[in-house]
C-alpha cells in the first residue's frame, strides 16, 4: 500500500483540499492519503511558521514521524507546498517515492514577475492584512485562485468557517510568503520521479514557470487548458487521472500536454 502526503500552499490548510483526497484514492488504488497542515495553518495555526521552505519541510517530516506515518511517501503538493516537496525530496530522497508538483515556481528558473504575477500583488497585500469580513476575504481568494468561482457559490462561506476556527496570523502569512519568494531550486534535480502539472488559467503563477521547471529537470508534464491556480479545486478528477497515468508509465515517462 502506498502513502500519499498532500501539501497545500500559502495560508491554506488541509480542509481546502475538499473532496480531492477521495478522488486520488479512487485513481491510484489502495493507498493511505494524509493531508498535514503546514506550520502556521489549520490545526497548526498557533505554531510559528518557519521562515524557510527547508524549515517547513523538516516540520512536516517531524509531524509525520510523531503520527507514526512512515516513509516512503508520494508527495502531491500545490504552490508553496510544492516547494516544500522539492526541498524534502532534495534533502531526504530515500523517503520520497515520487513528487507531483502543481503550479509552482522556483528561483532562478523563472523571473519574479512570472513567479507571482504583478496583477496579484495588490490583492495579496490586502488579503494579508488582519481584520475584515472573513467571507469577503475568502471570496476574493477564490476569485484569485479559481477559474470556476462563479460555480462555487457556497465555497467562500465554507472557507470563512475554516478561517474563523483556525486563523492564520498576519505574521505567519508573511513568513510563508517570504519563504516562498526566497526559495531557490536545488542545483541538481532531486533523484526521484517527478510529475509537474500546470494550469493555463493561473492568475497567480505564470504557467511558464511549470513548463520551464519540467523542461529543465526533464520531468513528466501536463497542462490543464482552463483551470486556475487551485487546480485540484477546479478539476480534481483531471489531476487524479494525470497522476494515475503517470504512475502507470513509471519508470518510463515522457512530457505531454493534455486537455481536460
Amino acid at each position: 500500500m502506498t502513502t500519499w502526503i498532500l501539501l497545500r500552499g500559502l495560508v491554506r490548510e488541509s480542509r481546502h483540499w475538499g473532496g480531492f483526497p477521495d478522488m486520488l484514492r479512487r485513481e491510484v488504488g489502495e493507498a493511505r492519503v494524509y493531508a498535514p497542515d503546514l506550520p502556521g495553518n489549520g490545526r497548526l495555526h498557533a505554531v510559528a511558521s518557519p521562515p524557510s521552505v527547508a524549515g517547513l519541510a523538516e516540520e512536516c517530516r517531524g509531524g509525520l514521524r510523531q503520527a507514526g506515518v512512515a516513509p516512503p511517501y508520494h508527495l502531491l503538493a500545490l504552490s508553496l507546498g510544492a516547494m516544500v516537496a522539492v526541498a524534502w525530496a532534495a534533502r531526504h530522497p530515500e523517503e520520497v517515492a515520487g513528487c507531483v508538483l502543481i503550479n509552482t515556481s522556483l528561483r532562478p528558473l523563472s523571473p519574479f514577475y512570472q513567479r507571482l504575477r504583478p496583477a496579484s500583488y495588490l490583492p495579496l497585500l490586502r488579503l494579508l492584512r488582519p481584520g475584515g469580513d472573513a467571507e469577503s476575504r475568502e471570496a476574493a481568494i477564490l476569485r484569485l485562485t479559481s477559474c470556476r468561482a462563479g460555480d462555487a457559490a457556497g465555497v467562500p462561506a465554507e472557507w470563512a468557517g475554516y478561517r474563523r476556527q483556525c486563523p492564520t496570523s498576519a505574521g505567519n502569512a508573511l513568513r510563508q510568503l517570504l519563504a516562498a519568494l526566497r526559495y531557490r531550486a536545488p542545483a541538481v534535480r532531486p533523484p526521484v520521479p517527478i510529475l509537474v502539472l500546470a494550469s493555463r488559467g493561473d492568475a497567480l503563477v505564470d504557467p511558464r514557470c511549470s513548463r520551464r521547471l519540467a523542461s529543465h529537470w526533464a520531468t513528466a508534464f501536463a497542462e490543464h487548458p482552463t483551470a486556475g491556480h487551485d487546480l485540484a479545486l477546479d478539476d480534481g478528477p483531471w489531476v487524479a487521472r494525470e497522476v494515475g497515468c503517470w504512475l502507470q508509465a513509471l519508470p518510463r515517462h515522457k512530457t505531454v500536454i493534455s486537455g481536460s
